[in-house]
């Protein structure tokens, strides 16, 4: 895992981004305090789609009708 500041992140953000893209973890640091992590998508869990939050909020209400 690399560590950055947060004024080179910045600054370098184009290239960070295409580390991060093939699969590195990258600490964004300000004052050398770690602050932010860039990590690739796929680690960070599935994204909901507008329909299944819908069904999920519906199935939600039907449980909370039938107490």
């Amino acid at each position: 895992m690399e560590t950055i500041g947060a004024f080179d992140a910045k600054t370098h953000l184009a290239s960070l981004l295409d580390l991060v893209a093939q699969g590195e973890r990258i600490t964004i640091t300000r004052h050398g305090v770690p602050a932010a992590m860039l990590v690739p998508i796929e680690t960070t869990g599935t994204k909901l789609t507008h329909q299944l939050i819908v069904e999920e909020m519906r199935a939600l209400r039907k449980q909370s009708e039938a107490r």
